[in-house]
């Protein structure tokens, strides 16, 4: 008779500040329409008990947490004793962290694991293909039947919670199991239910300069100071410590961090480390170039640009670097990278230079060096036909799973108008509108947590 998952002893343990550990390893199948063919995935999660309920594993419910992305792993929390784990742990559950597959430890991709396994770009397009929310959620409710062996249904359902990304795949779970669902958090990531990703951008672009007007008011000087660096990258080839290009465009890339909390602060450093190399050196500084590669996450977890936009396609959409055409359409003036166009545009030297948000471009792939190698595939995502459904709308206008979620009302990555269309869109579904947290609410403060558990309750009845 095989062995309990939850009885194995050969699972690496250990504790943290408030849990026992358990690192477990699960195989899936890459297809899961075609499991049958032998092809599969490893997936990793990371098991976390409460300390000292350690033989109560088999009858506790699991909260399982999605992480943000796409393409990133989770993080490893150092303790339970505060944050949303806390909480969870408060609320009776043993938490499961799952690294999606694709990341983390779970069979990663990357242009070094693609070269080992296929000869050919349409073999690694048609291999990433299957590593969407669809999947991702299919490999969660694999994991689930595996731990949850023998109990009773409806004690072996998960509670569900969300980041950005994590949430989106939380929506495709209420559209493919909602019956394993026990109850759901989402935070920061109500998904647009859309077929294609030009919505999004038309959205996010706008309220990008809404970021930047915000950033520049409280950082004035730094308009002089981008123009310099800006002037600087277009006509120096700037090479990182890395391999990579910090072209101008790339630059732009640091109002990224606008989106979270402390963002603007993070990147006035980079600028004012910057600029200040530029008058005393003439050149950036290693010390500088190396602080702006670490704060860029394209290489070091290559998903996050070459199925960015590939998260919003259905119905077989192609994105078609979504991102790019809207810019070049409707906000080329806007986000301009060029010194020559900036300098004729005639605004003068107190104009101030836009960083760009959450998007990617093709020509990334020259300017990361880890993307570099993944061009081809990037483009053939890109090109890519046949995105199936993410979401059944008809499924979640029927919804009887108890759901709550938070929406924060400036967030720069998940436009919140879009996503009050999808939470109307799910029977149910309580929303929490705010504007004291940005993207990162969930990891910043405790209280965004213990918010969504009370309203889910109806402790809070007054929104």
């Amino acid at each position: 008779m095989q062995t309990h998952e939850l009885d194995k002893t050969d699972i690496e343990t250990y504790v943290i500040p408030g849990g026992t550990v358990y690192e477990r390893f699960f195989e899936c199948p890459l297809d899961y329409s075609q499991p049958q063919n032998g092809q599969t995935v490893r997936v990793f999660v990371r098991h976390i008990v409460p300390l000292g309920k350690e033989s109560q594993m088999r009858e506790l419910p699991f909260m399982l947490y999605l992480q943000g992305g796409p393409g990133f792993e989770c993080r490893f929390p150092g303790s339970v004793k505060g944050g949303w784990h806390c909480t969870a742990i408060t609320e009776g559950y043993q938490i499961l962290l799952i690294d999606q597959r694709g990341t983390g430890l779970s069979s990663p991709i990357n242009a070094d694991s693609l070269d080992a396994r296929f000869g050919t770009t349409a073999e690694k397009v048609e291999y990433i293909s299957h590593f969407r929310a669809d999947n991702i959620v299919r490999d969660c409710e694999h994991i689930r039947k595996i731990l949850c062996q023998d109990r009773a249904d409806k004690d072996s359902k998960l509670a569900l919670l969300g980041q950005s990304f994590g949430g989106f795949c939380i929506t495709t779970y209420l559209s493919l199991f909602p019956e394993s669902i026990s109850k759901a958090f989402i935070t920061g990531g109500i998904p647009p239910l859309v077929d294609g990703p030009d919505a999004v951008y038309q959205a996010t672009y706008s309220r990008m300069m809404s970021r930047n007007k915000q950033y520049y008011e409280k950082f004035p000087r730094d308009v002089a100071r981008v123009r310099s660096i800006m002037k600087h990258l277009n006509e120096v080839d700037v090479a990182l410590p890395d391999g990579g290009r910090l072209s101008p465009r790339r630059f732009q890339q640091l109002g990224i961090s606008f989106g979270f909390t402390g963002g603007f602060d993070s990147v006035h450093l980079l600028v004012f480390h910057a600029a200040n190399d530029l008058e005393t050196l003439g050149r950036l500084s290693t010390h500088t170039l190396t602080a702006i590669a670490s704060s860029q996450s394209f290489d070091s977890n290559p998903l996050y640009c070459i199925m960015h936009e590939a998260i919003y396609c259905q119905k077989g959409t192609p994105s078609l670097w979504s991102a790019h055409r809207v810019r070049e359409t409707c906000f080329a003036a806007e986000f301009e990278h060029s010194w020559d166009r900036i300098v004729a545009s005639g605004e003068g030297d107190s104009s101030p230079v836009y960083f760009t948000g959450e998007s990617v471009y093709p020509w990334m792939l020259d300017d990361y060096a880890e993307l570099r190698r993944l061009k081809d595939v990037a483009q053939g995502l890109a090109e890519y036909t046949g995105w199936g459904q993410l979401y059944n709308v008809d499924v979640l206008a029927k919804n009887t799973v108890p759901v709550a979620g938070v929406s924060y009302y400036n967030d720069m990555f998940v436009d919140f108008y879009l996503s009050e269309k999808t939470a109307l869109a799910i029977k149910g579904f309580r929303q929490w509108v705010t504007n004291e947290f940005h993207h990162n609410g969930l990891r910043a403060d405790s209280r965004v947590m213990t918010y969504l558990v009370n309203l889910l309750r109806g402790d809070i009845t007054d929104l």
